[in-house]
C-alpha cells in the first residue's frame, strides 16, 4: 500500500498488517506466544497456568498482598458496605468515605500532605502530566520513561526533550541550554525503572533542579513498597525531604494489591489537581472494594515490615545468584526487576517457552518493545518466592542457556 493510499477499513490499515506478518513469521519458526496465558487464583510466588504449578515471576505482587486473606475479606465488606461501583466521577457524587481514607493513608506513609487516587496507574501520568504544562512549557524526562510519561508529555504540548539514561550530567546540560525559554520546567524519571530495575541518583537530581529552578515529577510504580527500609520508596532509600519532589506517583496495582494510580504532593497542588485534571474530574471514581484493598494493604506494610525485608533478601539473593551463574542482569540493583538480557528476540520467545515447559513462569521482553540486541526475560522478585524458587529460577535458565550455545546470534 503506497503512501496516501486510502485504507477502506481498519483491519487493512498498514500498522495492522505489519503487526501480523511478525506474528505469522513467529508462528512460522515453532514460535509460542506467552501473551494472554490463563491465569487460575491470584497471582502469587506461585501461579497454576493450564492446570500446572509455576514459579511466577510474570506478576507485580511483590509483597504477597493480592491474596492476602485480610485484604480480600476489606474489598468483600465494602462491598457489601458500598456496593461494586462509585457510579459517578467523585467531583459530582462518587465520593466514599474509603476514598480520602486511602488517600489521607498514601499522605501519611509518603510524608507529604496530601494525595488523590486514580481509576489506573496509567491514566494517571496521562492525565496528571498532560494537565500541569502547556505550550510554553518544558519537560525533561530520562530516555527510558514508560510510555505513560511519554504519552503524558506529548498530550501536554510542552518542549519535551529526553537524556540518555540515568546521565544527569546530559540532565543538566539540557537544562542549562532550554530552560531560559520556558516558563515552568519539569523534571521526569523513575523510582526504579521496570525494563532494568535500576533507579536515578534522587540528591543529584533534586540538586538539579534547585540550580535550574525547575520542578521534580517521580514515577513510583516499580520502587513503592521494594525501595527504602521500610519501603516507603525512592525517597526513604537517599533521606529526601519530600517536599524536595513536587509530585509522587505511584500505583495501586502492584505493591498496594489493587488497581489504579495516585499523586501525592504538597495540599495546595493536590487540591488544585482535584478540581482540574480532566482525567479524575470526568471519571468515576475509583471502585469501593479496590480503594479499601489498596488501603488495607498499606496498613499491612506498616504493621508487616518482615514482607519489604523478604522482598530485598530475596532480591539480592536472586541477583547474586544470576551473576555467580555469568547471567547478564543488566543494570538491575536494589529493586525487585532483575532482566537477564539474551540478545536476540527468537532466542529469547524459545528460552520462555522451556522455562514455561520446567515449571518457571517468565515473560520475554522482544523488539520492538526493546531493541533487538537488549532482548530479556524480566524477572519481578516476590516476597513469596522461596530460597528454592530463586535457586531454581537461576539454575534453569543458566542451563538451557548453555545448552543454545553462545550469547549473541540467532539460534534457528
Amino acid at each position: 500500500m503506497g503512501r496516501g493510499s486510502s485504507v477502506g477499513r481498519l483491519e487493512e490499515a498498514p500498522e495492522v498488517v505489519e503487526f501480523f506478518t511478525r506474528m505469522d513469521h513467529l508462528a512460522s519458526l515453532g514460535m509460542v506466544d506467552p501473551c494472554f496465558r490463563t491465569v487460575e487464583g491470584p497471582a502469587a510466588g506461585t501461579v497454576n497456568i493450564g492446570g500446572r504449578t509455576l514459579i511466577n515471576f510474570s506478576c507485580y505482587n511483590y509483597l504477597g498482598l493480592a491474596g492476602d486473606p485480610r485484604v480480600k475479606r476489606a474489598a468483600q465488606d465494602a462491598i457489601e458496605r458500598f456496593g461494586t461501583s462509585a457510579s459517578a466521577s467523585r467531583l459530582a457524587s462518587g465520593e466514599r468515605p474509603l476514598h480520602r481514607e486511602l488517600e489521607q493513608a498514601l499522605a501519611a506513609f509518603l510524608g507529604v500532605e496530601d494525595a488523590m487516587v486514580f481509576t489506573a496507574g496509567y491514566a494517571t501520568n496521562v492525565a496528571v502530566l498532560g494537565h500541569i504544562l502547556g505550550a510554553r512549557d518544558l519537560v525533561i524526562h530520562d530516555e527510558f520513561a514508560h510510555n505513560s510519561i511519554l504519552l503524558g508529555c506529548q498530550m501536554s504540548r510542552a518542549k519535551r526533550l529526553s537524556f540518555s539514561h540515568n546521565d544527569l550530567a546530559a540532565l543538566d546540560d539540557l537544562l542549562r541550554r532550554n530552560r531560559a525559554d520556558a516558563d515552568k520546567a519539569l523534571i521526569v524519571v523513575e523510582g526504579a525503572y521496570s525494563m532494568d530495575g535500576d533507579y536515578p541518583n534522587l540528591p543529584r537530581l533534586v540538586s538539579l533542579a534547585r540550580q535550574h529552578n525547575a520542578s521534580i515529577f517521580v514515577d513510583e510504580a516499580h520502587s513503592l513498597g521494594v525501595m527504602g527500609r521500610t519501603g516507603r520508596g525512592i525517597g526513604e532509600h537517599f533521606a529526601i525531604e519530600r517536599e524536595a519532589v513536587d509530585l509522587w506517583m505511584g500505583t495501586l496495582s502492584k505493591s498496594l494489591a489493587s488497581v489504579g494510580g495516585y499523586v501525592a504532593g504538597s495540599r495546595r497542588l493536590i487540591h488544585y489537581l482535584k478540581y482540574t485534571v480532566p482525567g479524575f474530574v470526568f471519571s468515576a471514581g475509583m471502585s469501593p472494594a479496590d480503594a479499601v484493598a489498596a488501603l488495607t494493604a498499606l496498613r499491612l506494610i506498616e504493621q508487616e515490615p518482615w514482607r519489604v525485608a523478604k522482598l530485598m533478601d530475596n532480591t539480592r539473593l536472586f541477583l547474586a545468584e544470576a551473576r555467580a551463574a555469568g547471567l547478564d542482569t543488566g543494570l538491575s540493583r536494589d529493586t525487585a526487576v532483575v532482566p537477564v538480557i539474551v540478545r536476540d528476540s527468537v532466542r529469547c520467545l524459545r528460552l520462555s517457552a522451556e522455562l514455561f515447559e520446567e515449571g518457571i513462569n517468565v515473560f520475554p521482553m522482544i523488539y520492538p518493545a526493546v531493541a533487538e540486541d537488549q532482548a530479556r526475560l524480566r524477572f519481578f522478585i516476590s516476597a513469596e518466592h522461596t530460597t528454592e524458587h530463586l535457586c531454581k529460577a537461576v539454575g534453569t535458565v543458566a542451563r538451557l542457556l548453555r545448552a543454545g550455545g553462545p550469547l549473541g546470534a540467532t539460534q534457528e
